[in-house]
């Protein structure tokens, strides 16, 4: 995640932007070495290479293997967290048309990162507990979003009473499935395409019956 350098001194925000795309340059490695690799075979030194940086470079940046992969997952979700409120927030306030833009972004994110978000799934485990801690509150932070707008959906009459949870979980795996089963997926559907075919399954699960009319704009 980028950070705001705005309030810096020039000097300090030019060092902050370096420090920050040396970071960046070195998670990106990371995540196309352990694709290749996995975790546990990828070394330092391949790192570096891919990075094309030194050892020492990276260990300035991180304190080993186990705090890269950590940061590469917390990077993504970040990315979630982060964007999926202002793009619901450019939908307006009607809860439907934020569900389904907040779904979009994901599903874009998803998109700009599919390597690491399948990368997020294989290796998590390999986190010690307080490394899987954090990624459990950080999906949860992620997935509030979606959860709120199905919750202020049902609140206004245009949503049918269900699960909130489940259905949020659902989505959220919906957009992951864009990643996981890309080499299907992409054959067939554009990532936009994608995004509309799986807005019109979840509509037609969300929407009370009589809603369903006003919003057939949003399923293309």
């Amino acid at each position: 995640m980028a950070k705001d350098t705005s309030a810096l001194p020039l000097d300090e925000a030019v060092r902050a932007v370096r420090v920050s795309s040396r970071r960046r340059q070195v998670l990106d490695a990371a995540v196309t070495v352990m694709q290749r690799t996995g975790f546990h075979q990828m070394s330092m030194q391949a790192l570096a290479d891919e990075a094309e940086v030194s050892v020492g470079l990276i260990y300035k940046y991180f304190g080993g293997k186990e705090e890269i992969l950590l940061a590469t997952i917390v990077d993504i979700l970040d990315a979630f967290r982060d964007q999926l409120e202002p793009a619901m927030d450019a939908a307006g306030t009607d809860p439907i048309e934020r569900l389904v833009a907040g779904f979009r972004r994901f599903v874009e994110i998803v998109d700009e990162n599919l390597d690491a978000v399948v990368l997020t799934y294989r290796e998590s485990r390999t986190l010690d507990p307080e490394g899987r801690e954090r990624i459990k509150e950080l999906e949860v932070a992620t997935s509030t979003p979606l959860h709120d707008a199905l919750v202020a959906a049902i609140a206004a009459g245009v949503a049918s009473d269900l699960d909130v949870d489940l259905t949020t979980f659902d989505m959220m795996m919906l957009a992951h499935g864009w990643a996981l089963k890309h080499w299907h997926f992409a054959a067939r559907y554009t990532v936009d395409q994608y995004v509309t075919a799986q807005t019109r399954f979840i509509l037609r699960t969300v929407l009370a019956d009589p809603s369903a009319a006003a919003y057939r704009h949003l399923t293309g």
